[in-house]
């Protein structure tokens, strides 16, 4: 027997079953958690509710389908990302310090990045494209930014603009692609140093 949706049910049955149920929101992260784990193709609502430990009737009271999930989840995320890692450097007003400041808080946050390069796995996606598309259109117009505060012309500063995206993810597909050449955490740390040194120029005495 097919799960009968909210809109098959009575009202009462449906109020009742609203009093402790978990939000849209807690779906949504949820369904990132699992994005997290094992990538988007294993987002499924059975899967989801057992894990959450409620029936499917708690997913359709929030969502009619699985795509209308994902979307939220990936929205979710598109939106924790971009207060987390550009919220946190509004105050910094030095850019060559905000540059250091962003490389290091993106290279040890580690989940915002595990989900980025599931994400990066399902760009044929419809859903997932835009999104990813949004995402790293954002960070391109940051970090030319504060190129240009850094001093560089514009052709110039979207040039490192886009050699320091290509870092990022060229680094994380490496990962994907190459396990064993994950570094130790000391190999790690210098590595990001590295990066800081040949990306951000010196100032100018």
């Amino acid at each position: 027997m097919s799960q009968p949706t909210a809109a098959a049910k009575s009202p009462s049955s449906r109020t009742g079953e609203r009093q402790g149920r978990l939000s849209a929101d807690d779906w949504a992260q949820a369904a990132l958690d699992l994005i997290a784990e094992q990538g988007v193709a294993a987002v499924a609502v059975e899967s989801l509710a057992r894990r959450l430990g409620v029936t499917k009737g708690s997913f359709y009271w929030h969502f009619p389908s699985r795509d209308a999930l994902l979307q939220a989840a990936l929205e979710r995320w598109e939106n924790v990302e971009q207060e987390a890692v550009f919220g946190a450097l509004e105050a910094i007003s030095d850019p060559r310090e905000r540059l250091r400041a962003l490389i290091q808080m993106v290279a040890h946050e580690i989940k915002l990045h595990v989900i980025y390069s599931a994400l990066l796995q399902a760009l044929d996606h419809p859903i997932v494209q835009p999104v990813i598309g949004r995402v790293s259109e954002r960070r391109l117009a940051y970090l030319t930014a504060s190129y240009r505060e850094v001093g560089f012309a514009e052709g110039e500063a979207r040039h490192r603009a886009r050699l320091a995206y290509t870092a990022y993810v060229g680094f994380l597909q490496l990962s994907i692609q190459l396990p064993q050449s994950r570094l130790d955490h000391e190999q790690f740390d210098a590595y990001i140093e590295h990066v800081m040194a040949t990306l951000i120029p010196p100032a100018r005495p």
